[in-house]
């Protein structure tokens, strides 16, 4: 009589190194030690140890050099870091689908928004859905890099672009404009621009090293970092200052109304933002998904309206 075969030790499979090794080797990357991949993942240093030795000797090359600040990647595991990190976008969508049946309003999505829109929109959105489908939990990626819907890194995404893959159900909300506005009582203490070449001799707030808009409408100027009185990447961050009074900005006028600022020089920027819904065509057939691709699609047409 034969045996039954033992099961694979150390994370591998039949075929090669399993997905705990490479989980794994993704903390130590991110964390930069075996130590603080262990907390991570909730494990001990031996174990992460056993896993970095068993995929070495697995894929025949050195992934890490001790160093003083820790271990630094070899080039050969830079290169298995995009690979290893869609394993990681694969067994979280698998974890989420297996959470809920298709046809029940339960189980997890997973949702990616830009900063502003995430932040500043989507959570009176989100609380509605909560209110109308408590079994169901919610995820969110604040990112202004489009997630790879394709690859899984989240079930749904708010663009501000039209996605191009075939493979991708998208809806447009709408688009929603922009313009110049400032506090109220930043305009009581110095008032605001009349003219558009009035606009810089204020404290304009923008951007540091990552501009989004370049040429807005009618300034007609090539905007370069050293024009901006307060300058920082983050739209969040130029907002809170813009309510807080520290000069002037752009922002969407929905926002600028909900909270009290003044718009001016209306006809100075000639500049939109599209509002687009997009799921992968695969999810069509759950529930949860398309509840939450309705809803969405529902309330950003309706905040694209107040713009």
């Amino acid at each position: 009589m034969s045996s039954d075969p033992k099961p694979p030790q150390n994370g591998m499979s039949g075929t090669g190194p399993g997905w705990e090794m490479y989980r794994s080797f993704l903390a130590v990357i991110r964390e930069g030690s075996l130590s603080g991949a262990a907390r991570a993942l909730g494990l001990t240093q031996p174990t992460i140890g056993r896993h970095m030795d068993a995929l070495e000797a697995a894929l025949g090359v050195p992934l890490f050099t001790r160093s003083r600040s820790g271990l630094t990647p070899t080039e050969g595991a830079l290169a298995l870091v995009p690979h290893a990190e869609a394993m990681a976008s694969a067994a979280a969508a698998l974890e989420r689908a297996a959470t809920g049946d298709a046809e029940e309003d339960r189980g997890t999505v997973r949702l990616t928004a830009s900063e502003m829109i995430g932040t500043e929109v989507l959570p009176p959105i989100l609380t509605r859905f909560r209110a109308q489908h408590p079994r169901i939990d919610l995820e969110l990626v604040i990112s202004n890099r489009n997630q790879d819907l394709l690859r899984r890194d989240a079930d749904i995404a708010i663009r501000m672009t039209r996605p191009t893959q075939t493979a991708l159900v998208a809806k447009k909300a709408g688009s929603v404009a922009l313009g110049l506005h400032a506090h109220p009582e930043y305009a009581a203490r110095h008032g605001l621009p009349e003219r558009v070449e009035d606009v810089f001799r204020h404290p304009v707030i923008g951007f540091d090293r990552d501009p989004s808009i370049r040429d807005p409408g009618q300034l007609n100027l090539p905007l370069n970092r050293d024009m901006f009185a307060f300058r920082a990447d983050s739209d969040y961050t130029q907002y809170a200052m813009l309510k807080a009074g520290y000069g002037i900005g752009i922002c969407q006028y929905p926002l600028g109304r909900r909270d009290g600022l003044i718009a001016f020089l209306p006809d100075a920027l000639d500049f939109a933002l599209d509002i687009w819904i997009v799921m992968h065509e695969d999810l069509r057939t759950s529930r949860r998904m398309r509840l939450m691709f309705d809803h969405l699609a529902d309330d950003l047409t309706a905040y694209c309206r107040k713009g």
